[in-house]
């Protein structure tokens, strides 16, 4: 539960989209994630778990700011060539339904974290960037969480999370290929879909 609570707020410092066009990548996530986290200070309905406010929260500040086609693309891995564009819109729609129902029942988990970032110098050539912070809780070791950034038209955009080390997309690469190889692209949508319906639950471990 504490990786999952952990990816939350990692994923939770989305700004709009017109804001995130002309703000660097690091300032972006800093100022955004203070944003967040007053707002779980002080919404009392999410702290006692209001999951309709707590969804409407998430899908505020992920959409904006995470490329989900990218993020997908990136864990179906060599299989994505193989798909239909039916099927490619599909496994987007499902990945990005998994995350935000899996990670949003752990906003609740909130108690006294906060988050530094590291500086950085971002140039004006820079087109792919990583944003290092560190989560720290009260009586525990900081951990670690960098976002791989890209810059697009629409802005800066998250197309990967990795906490203490351990890659989001990679993480998923690994059991997507194994339901692949077994049910086809259809049989993981299905998956995505039913895990979805059930709430969602995080990333298999490496060698799980």
């Amino acid at each position: 539960m504490l990786r999952s609570f952990l990816l939350t707020l990692a994923l939770l410092w989305g700004a709009s989209g017109a804001i995130a066009a002309e703000v660097a990548p690091d300032v972006l996530a800093r100022t955004t994630t203070q944003e967040v986290l007053e707002i779980l200070k002080q919404d009392k309905d999410i702290q006692n778990g209001n999951s309709s406010k707590v969804y409407q929260l998430v899908e505020a500040k992920i959409l904006p700011n995470f490329d989900f086609n990218r993020m997908t693309q990136l864990a179906v891995g060599k299989h994505w060539p193989r798909a239909t564009p039916k099927q490619k819109q599909s496994l987007v729609t499902e990945f990005r339904n998994l995350l935000v129902r899996t990670y949003s029942s752990s906003l609740t988990q909130f108690s006294g974290q906060t988050i530094d970032f590291k500086p950085m110098t971002v140039r004006a050539e820079d087109a792919d960037v990583i944003v290092r912070s560190e989560i720290r809780q009260p009586n525990g070791q900081p951990i670690p969480i960098d976002y791989n950034m890209y810059k697009t038209a629409f802005g800066w955009k998250v197309y990967d999370v990795s906490i203490d080390g351990v890659s989001l997309v990679n993480n998923y690469r690994a059991s997507f290929s194994s339901t692949i190889r077994q049910s086809g692209i259809d049989g993981l949508i299905q998956q995505l879909a039913a895990q979805s319906a059930r709430g969602g639950k995080p990333a298999p471990r490496p060698g799980s």
